[in-house]
């Protein structure tokens, strides 16, 4: 299993919108993309969180294909909504991991 992980700090002052727009936009259109099969969504604890939360969203699908294809084809666009949508009130970075 291939695990796509976003991580994402996120100020408070738009804390609620954006959480809401991840739940309800964001996840939703990744996983319409039928790349991945599964999804978990995590806040980090005994993070510093004077700037805001930290939130790790995983992505789970059954081939390093599938990931790949979701990489070439739909990942730059929805990065793109999200930092037309909220600019510099978050920070992501990716990783993506193997099971073993």
């Amino acid at each position: 299993m291939i695990v796509y992980n976003v991580t994402t700090k996120v100020r408070w002052s738009i804390l609620e919108a954006w959480l809401n727009w991840h739940l309800e936009e964001q996840i939703p259109a990744i996983l319409s993309t039928n790349c991945f099969e599964n999804h978990q969504l995590f806040r980090l604890r005994d993070q510093d969180e004077e700037e805001g939360p930290t939130f790790v969203t995983q992505f789970q699908t059954s081939s390093a294909e599938r990931y790949q294809q979701y990489m070439i084809e739909y990942a730059s666009a929805i990065q793109q909504q999200g930092w037309e949508k909220w600019g510099d009130g978050f920070i992501a970075f990716r990783t993506v991991m193997e099971s073993i």
